[in-house]
């Protein structure tokens, strides 16, 4: 039996970039895995086995740099979000890619952090029209597997240097170094929101009418379809259907735009509009899938396929508790016993592709199931390759790729 195995996790709190580097050179700590922690609010993946220490980034916390008028923050990875956002709105400013909060799904009660969201690649409703977390990224500062400490990317778009590394970062789960400073994009908070909400329509009739909307020019930013169960759970509608369309900007654009979002589905039926604070709230309840915060630990898969094959997707596993974000194409699906995963994912070829994620489980699940949507043999060969060279022992994070 090696030391490893006798050694009972700790928390280790860096205080700095160097100070992680210096973990992975401590003799005292050779064979351990490490957990990288943020806020500790998205334990996603399989539980981890074998000998560990805990990872934390709390201490490398801070914004570094903020000047609204670049419309670039840099902050240590530790920051939690809730400073960003507060600076951000100083500056009259907000996040592009719109990040989940998953602590009511996963009955975590951290903070999340920076770093964790883009770890996670944590991406919202707005994604459809301004793209993921890692496009938003512009810079990285980690340390690998080996204690090298690496910075890639820079604080402008044309600065290209190891811009597909900045890329490659972001959703990696921690698997291929410790981040401890990120640089990314802002854009200027919406002048206006309004939300037109239309009632009662089937899944079918809903990935119809997204896409009418979506095909218009009156840029809608978010896509969004709840079943009467989902819906009920928001507490705003009575007893329908609903399908949500988000539209932001200079107020007055907004109401031309809405009004002629209108005209185009009103042969959809019934529709209302959502303004202000109450749309905000519908779509952060939509954001972070306030319609599954149930307390339990009931399987929650987040699947991830063409946006017009959502419903059949649905449909096929016969799944009662489901609603829609990303114009169908995101699939929240809750199930009521086991995981379901090989069924899920023979789903989700069956629509014609996708991949599906276990984000909530009870441990003795998510340490049986395969959390992350299994690669293609020539995928997985190269994902291995690539984690291999950011870190060789395979330390960090080894669940999460499970």
């Amino acid at each position: 039996m090696s030391v490893a195995d006798l050694v009972k996790p700790k928390v280790l709190e860096p205080a700095d970039e160097q100070a992680v580097a210096a973990l992975f050179e401590d003799d005292a700590l050779d064979g351990l895995r490490f957990v990288i922690r943020g806020g500790a609010t998205r334990p996603v993946g399989k539980p981890i086995q074998q000998p560990h220490h805990v990872l934390s980034t709390s201490k490398l916390s801070g914004i570094v740099d903020y000047e609204p008028a670049e419309m670039v923050m840099i902050a240590k990875a530790g920051t939690p979000m809730a400073e960003i956002e507060a600076a951000l709105a100083k500056g009259r400013q907000r996040m592009i890619f719109e990040p989940m909060d998953h602590r009511a799904l996963l009955g975590t009660k951290g903070a999340p952090t920076i770093g964790g969201a883009i770890a996670s690649n944590a991406s919202g409703p707005r994604r459809i029209v301004t793209g993921a977390a890692r496009d938003s990224l512009l810079g990285v500062r980690f340390v690998n597997g080996t204690g090298d400490i690496v910075k890639t990317g820079g604080r402008v778009m044309k600065n290209v240097t190891g811009l597909d590394l900045v890329k490659l970062l972001c959703g990696s789960w921690g698997t291929l170094g410790v981040m401890s400073e990120v640089t990314f994009k802002v854009v200027p908070e919406a002048e206006a929101e309004q939300t037109l909400v239309l009632h009662g329509l089937t899944a079918s009739e809903a990935a119809s009418a997204m896409a009418a909307a979506m095909a218009t020019p009156c840029e809608v930013n978010g896509a969004a379809h709840l079943p009467a169960k989902a819906a009920a759970k928001l507490g705003s509608f009575d007893g329908h259907s609903v399908t949500l369309l988000r539209v932001e900007g200079f107020e007055n654009s907004v109401k031309i735009r809405v009004g002629k979002l209108m005209d185009t589905l009103r042969a959809h039926g019934e529709m209302i509009v959502k303004e202000g604070s109450a749309s905000r709230q519908t779509w952060r309840d939509i954001r972070d899938v306030e319609p599954f915060d149930d307390g339990t630990m009931k399987p929650v898969w987040r699947v991830s396929v063409a946006p017009m094959v959502g419903h059949l997707l649905v449909a096929a596993l016969g799944v009662e508790d489901a609603f829609y974000d990303w114009q169908g194409g995101l699939v929240w699906l809750r199930m009521d016993g086991a995981p379901q995963a090989q069924n899920v994912r023979d789903a989700v070829a069956q629509v014609g592709g996708g991949h599906a994620t276990l984000v909530r489980a009870s441990v003795e699940e998510r340490s049986k199931t395969p959390v992350f949507h299994p690669q293609d043999a020539a995928v997985t060969k190269l994902s291995e390759a690539i984690r291999h060279r950011f870190d060789p022992a395979n330390r960090l994070n080894p669940g999460r790729m499970g």
